[in-house]
């Protein structure tokens, strides 16, 4: 990625610089699984209960964001060098863009044998893969350039690759959003949930039911649940908190067991 960019800017190549781009979302993915990992080895304080595993949301808000803003300036480097085509070195870019090609494929071997027993790996392999595709794209730009002299060819080339970097930055963006904003996680149906507790031998009623994400692979739940006969309460809990363990893996659950005769003379008095 480094020199990519130092080349980029040595040629005045747009795909080059584009390409680092792209490298540079991979970079932001292994730099936020490592902050990840830091920072949920810190304990949790009184005044952070949860202690730092939601700097991996924060650091994927901001990763996109980073991204977002550097595909507008390739868009905009773009649109600049269609209306003033500078002179690009097609020479040095195509040695820059065959260095990485050589780099993206050694990765590709190295990943490769072991993408078929990790998803971590496979989702790696693939990643390394949109790089060797956007390598190639950038060899294309530099072989039309010194052979035809086409230097358009480089700014369309590079946005390109900056269409291909928008989706993945905006899914990372929603997701990060949808975290903060304290979302349903998308794999919980939050219909499904209520039935179940409803199906519990004394509910009758569910209320103020929220399912939300922490950080990557912790949900937490809460709900209050009315019942019948307060003396099955414990039963009705315990029942509760393994229907949302075992049907949908929330096992950090707050449930609140409510007397119906009283939250109906609650009512009443209301009224």
């Amino acid at each position: 990625m480094a020199v990519e960019v130092v080349g980029g800017l040595w040629t005045g190549s747009l795909a080059l610089l584009a390409d680092a781009a792209h490298m540079l979302t991979d970079a932001g993915g292994l730099a936020l699984a490592l902050i990840a990992v830091r920072f949920s080895e810190r304990p949790a304080t009184p005044q952070k209960t949860y202690g730092y595993v939601r700097m991996e949301v924060l650091s994927a808000l901001t990763n996109a964001v980073v991204l977002l803003l550097l595909t507008i300036y390739i868009f905009y480097e773009a649109y600049k060098r269609f209306v003033d085509p500078p002179e690009i070195l097609g020479g040095p870019m195509l040695a820059v863009a065959i260095v990485g090609l050589a780099v993206n494929l050694g990765s590709m071997k190295l990943l490769s044998a072991g993408s078929s027993e990790s998803l971590n790996v496979k989702g790696a392999y693939f990643e390394v893969l949109s790089d060797m595709l956007g390598s190639l794209g950038v060899i294309v730009a530099a072989g039309v350039v010194m052979v035809t002299g086409w230097t358009l060819a480089d700014p369309i080339i590079g946005a390109g690759i900056g269409l291909f970097i928008i989706p993945r930055t905006w899914i990372l963006l929603k997701q990060a959003i949808h975290i903060l904003m304290e979302g349903t996680p998308p794999e919980v149906d939050l219909a499904l949930v209520e039935r179940k507790l409803l199906a519990i031998p004394g509910v009758t009623a569910v209320h103020d039911l929220h399912v939300w994400t922490i950080t990557s692979g912790i949900d937490a739940m809460s709900c209050h649940l009315v019942v019948a006969d307060m003396a099955q309460a414990r039963t009705t809990l315990l029942s509760a908190c393994d229907a949302m363990k075992t049907g949908f893996g929330l096992t950090h659950a707050t449930i609140q067991i409510e007397d119906q005769n009283l939250r109906q003379a609650e009512g009443e008095l209301r009224l």
